[in-house]
Formats: C-alpha cells, structure tokens, sequence
C-alpha cells in the first residue's frame, strides 16, 4: 500500500467511512471536520453513516516566541483550553499570552461566521463525536481539537484520518477513546504526498459542503 495515493479527499473519506461502518446508522453520533481541508473528508464520512456534520474550528495557543509549541486551543462553541502546567513550567503569565489568543479568537470568529451561516455549534454532551481530518503528520492540531472536545463532556471521542505517520497514530491511543488511521506508510513525511490532487480547500467550498449537508438533515425529516 506504501505507492497507494488517494485521488482527492473525497476519494480519502469515502475510504474511511469504510473503516468506521459500526457507527453507521446511530443518532448519538456526530463527525465534526478540521477545516479546511478535514471537511470533504468529514462530508463523505458523514454521508455513509447517515450523521450529522459539522466543522469544529480549532486554533493553537502557542507559546510566544516559540509559537510552534502548542500551550493549548480554542475551538468552536467557546471552549477553551490552556496547559496550565507547561505554563507554571515555562514561566508565562497569563498577561503574556492574552495578546496571542486575541489574534487567535479574530481567526477562530471569522471562520465560525463564515462557515457556520448562522447555525448554532452543535451539542456534543453525551455524544460519540467522529473528529475528521485529511491526515496527521505531529498530530497537533488534532491533539488541541480533542482537548477542547473533551470540554464539552462527549460520551466518546473517535479520532478517524485517512493517512497519518504510525507514531502519531500510536500517540493518540492514549488521548482518544479510539484512534483510527486508514493508512500508516513508511517513511511517511508529509500528508500531502498521499494524495494526487491535495490542493487548499477554500472557505467557499467547506460552506457548501456543510450546508449540502444540512439540507440533506432537513429532507431526511
């Protein structure tokens, strides 16, 4: 499988729908996509199980002047999450690091306008929530996702990407109630080169796609 390459991320979430089928058909189940380029995955997986979809933005807090190191994230629905140890640890205050989460929070906000045309975040307390992205190299973004997910008191948290690097999938066993990676090739390097078409998803096609998704909802009433 090491030459296999997805054609596009659809192509990636209708493959990984397939590794999820026990979850098909089941009201207490959610797929909340890491835009942008989590959600034509998360939309296929979404529509093989029959549930509901929604992006789950999510910013890292990094820590200032070394940004690339994560002290935690925000995410959609105002949760919210710092690593209080690391910054006991490293000696930031709270002063510090308010300047990096307010510019954070203007991203976070614009893209929660723009995809979410209005519609409320959805409830995940007592939920099995599916978070979705197109693969994980370090994992970070997924690893500050789950975190934030955890605060909103969901029954089960299901990590679930098409391609990611066996370590990091191996890192999550211990973060998420399940983990599930389509594919861990090796040597692994760079999401990208697991997909023939891995162009950027814009904001105007994950709109589309969650409301497709939201008019499907409404005429499966």
């Amino acid at each position: 499988m090491e030459s296999f390459r997805f054609r596009d991320r659809a192509e990636a979430g209708r493959y990984l729908a397939e590794q999820l089928r026990a979850y098909a058909g089941r009201d207490d189940v959610i797929v909340l996509a890491l835009p942008r380029g989590g959600v034509p995955v998360g939309f296929e997986v979404a529509k093989a199980l029959g549930a509901p979809l929604d992006a789950f933005v999510v910013r890292k807090v990094g820590v200032p002047g070394h940004e690339e190191l994560a002290l935690g994230a925000i995410a959609s629905g105002g949760l919210f999450v710092l690593d209080q140890g690391l910054m006991r640890a490293l000696g930031i205050s709270r002063a510090e690091i308010e300047q990096t989460i307010a510019a954070e929070l203007r991203e976070l906000e614009r893209r929660e306008i723009a995809y979410r045309d209005g519609r409320e975040p959805p409830q995940l307390e007592g939920k099995t929530v599916i978070l979705v992205d197109d693969g994980l190299a370090t994992g970070s973004t997924m690893r500050a996702a789950a975190m934030a997910v955890r605060r909103a008191k969901p029954a089960r948290i299901v990590v679930a990407v098409p391609v990611a690097a066996a370590e990091t999938c191996d890192e999550f066993r211990d973060v998420v109630d399940e983990i599930v990676c389509g594919l861990t090739p090796k040597p692994f390097r760079a999401v990208g080169e697991w997909y023939v078409d891995f162009s950027q998803t814009t904001d105007d096609e994950v709109r589309e796609l969650l409301a497709r998704t939201a008019e499907r909802a409404e005429s499966s009433v």
